[in-house]
């Protein structure tokens, strides 16, 4: 594929809002789990949630759309100036030239739960307030975002479970390509519910401690929330030095289970695969993977095949969910934003929470976070059902 610029790219999760907080976390090591106390869960496990989305105000105009992902969008978007950068784009091209694509697993399921609470106890009328539309459909943070912006281009919304905003990514390149539009607002926001806590823990995949990625005795995920954007644009023809572009991605389908990865990780290598001829590289050109390592037994296992398969143990690997939490829809472009921060600072991630590495899984994990030179990173998106997505990312020189 035709390179692309990240010409802007924000991040907020529990480790913190924006790039500093999240760079400072990473460097430090630090995670932002905590014991579950959201709303009016009582389960035995960890979460990382963003303390500041219930203070957050939509303006009047957009008050149809107020729900807890749709303000965390807000947050997300008023973040590291990163607004301010979509605006400029909409001057430069015009608002029928910026696409949105962007990617959740529940979006606003929150709000329907709260609904239900206030239904009509005669009949089971939902409140009147209630709209469907704006909050709990998937589309709603695109809708949300283009009307934020007054844009006219584009807009879709990509719900694959984990891998949804990693696949915006390939779906923006591709309308970049066909030139359907000039720069796109790419991202994933997911936000905490009853829905995915109860779902999860009900499939015995949450964990009662805060989860250890690749660890010999990891036990499940700990639910996270988050939002992460970044603005893609077609190069200039003067790439600044140390800019990030994206420079390939790969998508794949296991078709095998439901909720189970392929065991022997067949689906994963074939993203990755991909992801790398889409960018024109071999394995031997990645300084870094930002591994889907959600901290489960199947997962881990399948995935740390796939990559030693392909990779062996030379590349610096980790996981960064017991930093942030594994965010769901948001994952990938949180964890593409994290790829691009190790890009621009030399950096090589740690993860939080791992102590003892599962021997049986030969890779080049990184426990802790170290300097180190990169050029190329990858970063890997696996979600239910088998909807895989690997992004490549570059750093300009």
């Amino acid at each position: 594929m035709t390179p692309l610029l990240l010409s802007s790219y924000t991040a907020t999760t529990c480790l913190g809002r924006g790039l500093a907080a999240t760079l400072d976390g990473l460097r430090e090591g630090r995670s932002g789990l905590k014991p579950c106390a959201f709303e009016t869960v009582t389960l035995a496990t960890w979460i990382g949630e963003v303390v500041a989305v219930d203070a957050e105000k939509l303006p009047k105009n957009l008050a149809r759309f107020d729900c807890r992902n749709n303000r965390l969008v807000q947050l997300g978007l008023e973040t590291d100036g990163f607004a301010d950068s979509v605006r400029q784009a909409v001057a430069r091209y015009g608002k029928s030239r910026v696409g949105v694509f962007l990617g959740t697993s529940t979006a606003g399921i929150l709000q329907t739960e709260l609904a239900y609470r206030r239904c009509d106890p005669q009949s089971g009328a939902l409140p009147d307030d209630f709209i469907y539309r704006t909050t709990h459909n998937s589309f709603s943070l695109a809708d949300f975002t283009r009307e934020y912006f007054g844009l006219e281009g584009p807009a879709m919304a990509v719900s694959t479970a984990c891998s949804s905003s990693a696949k915006v990514f390939a779906a923006a390149a591709r309308q970049l390509a066909c030139g359907t539009i000039d720069a796109a607002v790419v991202g994933g926001v997911d936000t905490l519910c009853l829905t995915t806590l109860y779902g999860f823990a009900s499939l015995q995949l949450t964990s009662s401690e805060p989860c250890r990625p690749y660890d010999a005795a990891r036990n499940g995920i700990s639910v996270g929330e988050g939002a992460a954007f970044a603005l893609l644009e077609r190069l200039p023809p003067k790439v600044p030095d140390g800019a990030v572009l994206l420079l390939g991605s790969g998508e794949s389908s296991d078709a095998y289970h439901m909720s189970s990865p392929h065991p022997e990780g067949l689906g994963a290598r074939l993203a990755m695969e991909a992801a790398l001829r889409a960018a024109g590289l071999q394995a031997g050109q990645i300084d870094y993977i930002n591994l889907h390592g959600t901290a489960t037994p199947a997962n881990d296992a399948a995935e740390g095949k796939a990559v030693a398969g392909l990779f062996g143990d030379r590349v610096p690997c980790s996981s960064t969910k017991g930093a942030t939490g594994h965010t769901l829809g948001a994952a990938g472009a949180v964890e593409t934003v994290i790829c691009a921060l190790a890009l621009t600072h030399d950096l090589l991630p740690g993860s939080p929470g791992t102590q003892t590495l599962d021997p049986s899984i030969p890779l080049n994990y990184q426990l802790v976070s170290r300097s180190g030179k990169l050029r190329h990173a990858l970063s890997n998106s696996f979600g239910f059902g088998g909807s895989n997505c690997s992004l490549v990312l570059g750093r300009a020189q």
